[in-house]
């Protein structure tokens, strides 16, 4: 799946009807008048915001006679998992760097203030 297509994706998801039929698709085949029974738009409508979907690969009807099947496809979920990922590895990785230094910051301070209070004590004996 190339960039592009990855766009699709994300495009297409970003509509929440759409959202909302691939949530439904999610438990399984339906067809197109099944799909449409939860909104207030023509079946026209269901189609474009189908072919928005088809055109992303996330979901698929196979050709021949009404009524047919819209099925989920799961391999642009696939790349789309492994694109979010690569990205949650990359900030996790920062937050445990940035983790480490705030500890090592914390046991310098921790350090410095048994050192004051020594000194501190040392110049009330005076």
């Amino acid at each position: 799946m190339t960039a592009d297509t990855l766009s699709r994706v994300f495009s297409a998801l970003a509509d929440p009807t759409r959202r909302s039929i691939v949530a439904r698709l999610a438990e399984g085949d339906a067809t197109v008048n099944q799909l449409a029974e939860p909104y207030r738009m023509t079946l026209q409508a269901v189609y474009k915001h189908l072919r928005v979907l088809e055109d992303a690969e996330l979901v698929s009807r196979p050709h021949g006679p009404q009524p047919r099947p819209v099925h989920l496809e799961t391999k642009a979920f696939d790349v789309m998992d492994a694109w979010i990922e690569r990205y949650r590895r990359r900030a996790e990785q920062r937050y445990r760097r940035l983790d480490a230094v705030l500890a090592a910051m914390n046991e310098t301070d921790d350090e410095d203030g048994a050192h004051r209070d020594r000194d501190d004590g040392d110049d009330h004996r005076g």
